[in-house]
């Protein structure tokens, strides 16, 4: 199925839980629409499931996710996909996590607030510490990247200045 707000199709999410007596079932099948601040042509963003902190719960209510960005909380966990359109982008931003991201179909370049780019294919990794980074799809193809993010320290600089989370389009201080 596709979303008529981007050209990959939208993700079906499959959640597992258990019955009253402990057996294995499955409590959700279903699409997920993406959430998109940015408007069709920005970064789309579907969130599929988000822990307030680690150990996660498996037994806790399943949060909904579908209008907010993803953000990690201080200790916890996000698992999330991001579809960057062609020609578009997700802004300069830093997170306070450690985001765990594979490129599955495109090709992204990720940029730093220094000014270095790289390109991420298809298949490609990435770890991202807290740097404050960009992602710019110069192709003709829509690129969709799947992310874990988990809550981390803030990098804490020599000379003792903490880098803070930035909101998307602004560099920090």
């Amino acid at each position: 199925m596709k979303s008529t707000s981007t050209q990959l199709p939208d993700a079906r999410l499959v959640v597992t839980g258990h019955a009253p007596d402990g057996t294995s079932i499955f409590t959700f099948d279903d699409i997920r629409k993406p959430f998109t601040p940015f408007g069709p042509a920005g970064a789309h963003f579907t969130s599929f499931h988000a822990s307030p902190a680690v150990p996660a719960s498996n037994t806790a209510p399943y949060p909904e996710l579908a209008t907010v960005p993803p953000r990690c909380a201080p200790a916890g966990v996000i698992f999330c996909i991001t579809d960057i359109q062609p020609g578009g982008s997700a802004p300069m931003h830093r997170t306070l996590s450690v985001d765990y991201a594979v490129v599955l179909s495109g090709e992204i370049v990720f940029s730093l607030d220094g000014g270095e780019e790289k390109t991420l294919k298809t298949g490609d990794f990435l770890v991202q510490r807290g740097a404050n980074h960009a992602m710019h799809n110069r192709t003709q193809a829509p690129c969709r990247i799947m992310v874990v993010m988990v809550g981390a320290e803030k990098v804490v600089l020599e000379d003792g200045k903490a880098l803070e989370e930035t909101v998307f389009g602004k560099r920090p201080a």
